[in-house]
């Protein structure tokens, strides 16, 4: 009797594990079809061009690149008394900057035989055809604090721009190397555009000293310009706030003014500032070129432009504190990262 209860008992679990295994199965089958009909239901109804752009951004994330368009350079900077070599250029200091961020980097420049190439290879930069035989475009700058002058020294021959699926591109040239033909193949080719019009509006006097001169340059598709208050009087007329404006419907979407410590951008009826703590200056070229990289980078990944704007100037105070000389005083990451913390709790906003 015992053992016939014992068969009783082990038949009736082997039958509730096979109904709780059939359950189970049963559940998942469900459950898949529920995915299958889920996943089916969205390709159907979706939109194509979101669905290509969520497999754009899918993309980004993994592996993001920025193209430069600007010369390099040897500078010789005198600072202080002091003489002291660097390459340079907007190409190096943009180029190096992007590198910080892990971003892939297309350079489009020209340098001669007399430049340094290496230290583009060492960082990781593609910079296709731009190897010339004419020796690098070179300046002599002398810096008074903020202030600085230039001499135009040599220059190089203009730049030769093929392609890039670059997420973003920076034109900055620094002395009528960029064509107004090859901004526009910039321009076609760009999904985000910054423009730094420094080297469009530079001319030379009779003793290659630099100066500045009212220039007819075309910004239409043009996403992002920085420009100083000498530069925009180049360009429109007006007090500050009226040429962000008349930059603003030349159709920029972001204008940013620097002038020194004090960083503002319109954006569609709004002034977004910060101000750079008022430091000890020491060598300041590049600055701008570092703002103008962490800027566009910042932007392209991040898509949020008070972020950018503070990135950048993170990206500008990080590499004034270092005190440096030439490409040395690129900041980390982490350094920028901070200050731009710091400067996003401060923005001051008004309506314009």
């Amino acid at each position: 009797m015992e053992k016939i209860l014992h068969v009783l008992i082990l038949d009736r679990i082997i039958s509730v594990g096979i109904l709780c295994v059939g359950c189970v199965m049963f559940a998942l089958d469900l459950e898949l079809n529920w995915r299958s009909s889920k996943v089916r239901f969205f390709v159907e109804n979706a939109n194509p061009k979101s669905i290509q752009k969520t497999k754009s951004s899918l993309v980004k994330s993994r592996e993001m690149k920025l193209a430069v368009i600007s010369h390099c350079a040897i500078d010789t900077i005198t600072l202080n008394g002091n003489n002291f070599e660097q390459i340079g250029g907007a190409s190096c200091y943009c180029g190096i900057t992007a590198r910080q961020f892990k971003f892939d980097v297309d350079l489009f420049t020209k340098f001669g035989p007399d430049f340094p190439k290496q230290y583009l290879s060492e960082h990781d930069i593609n910079f296709p055809n731009s190897e010339s035989v004419k020796n690098t475009t070179k300046f002599a700058i002398s810096i008074n604090g903020s202030d600085r002058t230039l001499r135009l020294e040599n220059e190089c021959e203009q730049i030769d721009y093929s392609s890039s699926n670059a997420d973003g591109h920076i034109a900055s040239p620094i002395y009528h190397e960029i064509s107004d033909e090859t901004l526009k193949k910039i321009k076609h080719d760009s999904n985000f555009l910054f423009v730094d019009p420094q080297g469009f509006l530079r001319r030379k006097d009779s003793s290659n000293n630099i100066f500045l001169e009212k220039t007819n340059l075309d910004l239409s598709d043009v996403n992002a310009i920085k420009v100083n208050p000498e530069e925009s009087a180049q360009l429109v007329n007006g007090t500050s706030d009226e040429m962000m404006l008349a930059l603003q419907k030349k159709g920029i979407q972001y204008v940013i003014l620097t002038n020194k410590t004090d960083v503002s951008m319109l954006v569609k009826d709004k002034i977004y500032s910060i101000t750079l703590p008022n430091r000890q200056i020491n060598d300041t070229t590049g600055i701008g070129d570092i703002f103008c990289a962490s800027f566009t980078c910042a932007m392209i990944k991040e898509k949020d432009f008070l972020w950018a704007l503070c990135f950048a100037g993170g990206a500008a105070q990080a590499a004034l504190e270092s005190k440096n000389i030439g490409l040395q005083k690129i900041p980390k990451k982490g350094a920028i990262e901070n200050n731009a913390s710091y400067f996003y709790n401060l923005v001051k906003f008004r309506d314009l």
